[in-house]
């Protein structure tokens, strides 16, 4: 499974998220849902991140 569509699936699911613990009037759940969703992912580099941040923008690194 890609990277791209692990993604969309996490967004799919934190979006759910808040829903669900409007559901049960309880904050905590909201939380501790979130920790359970974030405990199942593979840990992602710095290098990973800036080159998702750059994704699409070519060379240009500068933020212009």
């Amino acid at each position: 499974m890609t990277r791209r569509k692990q993604a969309d699936e996490i967004g799919e699911q934190l979006t759910a998220l808040p829903e669900e613990a409007e559901a049960s009037d309880d904050p905590a759940a909201l939380i501790a849902a979130i920790r359970r969703e974030r405990a199942k992912q593979k840990a992602v580099t710095t290098s990973e991140i800036l080159s998702w941040r750059h994704e699409g923008h070519g060379t240009n690194t500068s933020g212009r």
